[in-house]
């Protein structure tokens, strides 16, 4: 794109330095047809072909419309005010298990995202990692990445959605392969939940009845964000807070001043001591 875009410019530039030094001196009627016809339609016509077939070229690494092959790893993420709901899924398009928010990537492997969305549009884009692609209430879009380089990686919504738009992010972790492998044998096994006061008071207060926690026959809640191992996680509320027990019982206490525009109700009735206790649980989820 950029080879076409500095031919380009070269060509105007020396056009007009060629009317420059020519100053007002009348042009012959056929090199002026001439210069119309190849300078004005074929030399563009000739570029914007090549930089299409370019495109194209590329656009099976993109946007691939069937993972006919069933390689690489596939994840479905849907686009909710103002969060990911984020699902690992088999070859065969099953549950394997569900996240939210943060996803986890080999490197130089290829991860086709499904891309769905719940209420309004949203737009899933890792800048570092490639392109972006809209997520459209109604209909799936696809979307190929391959990380080429370690790190951590931070994503914004990028089609406005709302009051807190901009606190919505994604981010992408991209580790070795070997620590992938490990990391999805541990998700989709059943954890053992510790029953402590804060589980309890987990189940007490209604929790459940919007959050899933895996290992937890209790929390099989799907309309807020899935809170397995979310002390695993480096942020909560989509890349809003550091992901600490303090800015867990903020988030408690009170979604809306952290996250305007949150439809999980504020639990600022509660004493602190009971929303600390549920806080500490939830950062200890590994």
């Amino acid at each position: 794109m950029a080879i076409g875009a500095a031919v380009i410019w070269a060509g105007v530039m020396a056009v007009m330095i060629y009317s420059f030094r020519t100053g007002r001196r009348a042009h012959p009627r056929k090199a002026s047809q001439a210069l119309i016809f190849w300078g004005g339609a074929v030399f563009p016509a000739v570029t914007l072909l090549v930089l299409l077939g370019y495109a194209l070229w590329l656009m099976p690494n993109i946007r691939p419309w069937i993972n006919a092959a069933g390689k690489g790893i596939r994840v479905q993420v849907t686009g909710e005010q103002y969060w990911w709901r984020v699902r690992y899924l088999d070859d065969q398009g099953k549950l394997l298990f569900e996240t939210a928010n943060e996803v986890l990537l080999p490197v130089s492997e290829p991860t086709t995202f499904s891309l769905l969305a719940r209420d309004v549009i949203h737009s899933f884009w890792i800048p570092a990692l490639g392109g972006k692609m809209d997520m459209i209430p109604g209909r799936e879009n696809r979307l190929t990445l391959t990380p080429t380089r370690l790190g951590i990686y931070r994503g914004p919504c990028a089609e406005f959605c709302g009051t807190s738009h901009a606190l919505m992010t994604v981010t992408a972790r991209v580790v070795v392969q070997r620590e992938f492998d490990a990391w999805l044998s541990a998700r989709r096994r059943r954890p053992a939940i510790v029953r402590s006061e804060g589980a309890r008071l987990f189940v007490r207060h209604g929790c459940p009845a919007c959050h899933a926690v895996n290992g937890m026959a209790e929390a099989k809640g799907a309309i807020g964000p899935n809170l397995s191992a979310l002390g695993e996680r480096l942020t909560i509320g989509a890349g809003t807070l550091k992901n600490t027990p303090e800015n867990i019982a903020l988030f408690i206490r009170d979604p809306a001043a952290i996250k305007p525009g949150a439809t999980m109700p504020a639990f600022d009735m509660l004493p602190p001591a009971e929303v600390d206790e549920m806080a500490a649980w939830l950062g200890g989820l590994k």
